[in-house]
Parts: C-alpha cells; structure tokens; sequence
C-alpha cells in the first residue's frame, strides 16, 4: 500500500527545519547505503549523532507520532534510521532496493517513508520513482507531505536537473509484518471510523471493533 500523508509538519517545524538544515554540515551520502546501493547513490545527508541531528530526527518523530494517518496505515513499533538528505544539481539515487534489516539493533524496514521539506517549485526533477509488477509511477509532494511505501519495492530517485531537493527519509518495523494484513486493518479502521461518524456506537460498530481487537492480537509482533 503507498499512500500519501498531507501536512506532517506544521509551518512552524517545517521552517525551523528549513533554516538549521541550511547551516547544517551534509557528508557523502554513500556512508550509509549498502554495498551494492553505493553504486547507485549519489547524494548528501546531514551528519548523525550530532546535536542539530537529534533536534531534527525529534521534530520528525514526533510528527509522525501525533499523525494519526501514519499510525493508523503503518502500525509502527519502531521508526528507525531517519536521514536528512539533499539532493543538488545533478545528483540522484539509482534504481535499489532498501536493506531488510538497519542499524546496530537490526530493525527490520518493512516501510519507508519520504518526508519532503521543501516546495517543490525550487528544483526541477527530482521524482521518487516506485516501481509496481507491470508500472511505475514518480512522486514529487508539497513541503511537509510525506510519502510511505513498502520498503521491499524498487524505486529511485530522478537526476535533479535545478534547484536543491531536501528530504527527510527512514523506516519503519511495522508492529505488522505483512503488508496484506495491514492494509485489511487499515480498511476495517477507515470503515468503523466512518460508521461512527455515522451511527455512533452501534452493534455494528462493536462488532468491527472486535474483529480490529482480535486480528490485532493474531497479527501483532
């Protein structure tokens, strides 16, 4: 399931990001990608484990937190190995697929996700490409709208041709594993949220509530 999240950020986050990420201090990107990734990968992130990286991976994590799209579509245990990542002129991500497993305690990526940080009026190209069985389609979202899809898919990003691309990229061990399944529980939640609205708490809308309660206890790792 890919699937597009409005407004992440708030204009106040979206523009603190934006103003220490102008200062902030980019290494080669090829630092973490996988061996076979480095031929491929051609950008730059902002360097982890310093102070102005904590700040920024905590405005992101707590956006996601407080989303409820997010929460609802993604199910997450863990949202790990955030990068801020900049794109210039001329560089690009090639066709790749994300690493099953990340960082030091090994989460596993079941999703990704793409937070974009800046319009996308000031750069030319660009496009996170997602590939499916028999197409493809390229994503380029509003500043502070986010992108999530399974990480096991191929994908890339399109040569930047003018302007500067700034994103905020990471994953997810989903608290799902099977993406089947959490689509299933995203529907059945979207339906009984519907219901409510609706009827309130009727029968039926217990009896969704069950079924979400008792697959929960089935699925979850």
């Amino acid at each position: 399931m890919i699937f597009a999240i409005p407004e992440v950020l708030t204009s106040d986050e979206l523009k603190l990001l934006q103003t220490r990420l102008a200062d902030a201090e980019f290494i080669d990107g090829k630092l973490t990608a996988g061996w076979h990734a480095k031929l491929v990968k051609n950008n730059q992130q902002v360097k982890s484990g310093t102070s102005e990286f904590q700040e920024f991976k905590s405005v992101v994590e707590k956006a996601l937190q407080r989303n409820p799209l997010f929460q609802a579509a993604v199910r997450p245990r863990y949202v790990h190995s955030l990068l801020f990542t900049r794109y210039n002129t001329g560089m690009s991500y090639g066709r790749h697929t994300d690493n099953a497993l990340m960082g030091q305690a090994l989460r596993r990526s079941d999703v990704s996700f793409t937070l974009f940080l800046n319009s996308p009026g000031e750069y030319e190209g660009g496009e996170l490409v997602i590939e499916s069985a028999d197409d493809e389609k390229a994503y380029k979202l509003p500043a502070g709208f986010a992108i999530a899809y399974p990480a096991s898919t191929l994908h890339r990003v399109e040569p930047v041709t003018t302007g500067n691309r700034l994103v905020a990229v990471g994953w997810v061990q989903s608290l799902i594993r099977d993406p089947g399944d959490r689509e299933i529980l995203f529907d059945l939640d979207t339906a009984r949220r519907a219901m409510f609205a609706k009827e309130g708490k009727s029968p039926e809308f217990d009896l969704i509530s069950k079924s979400i309660a008792n697959l929960l206890r089935k699925w979850a790792e």
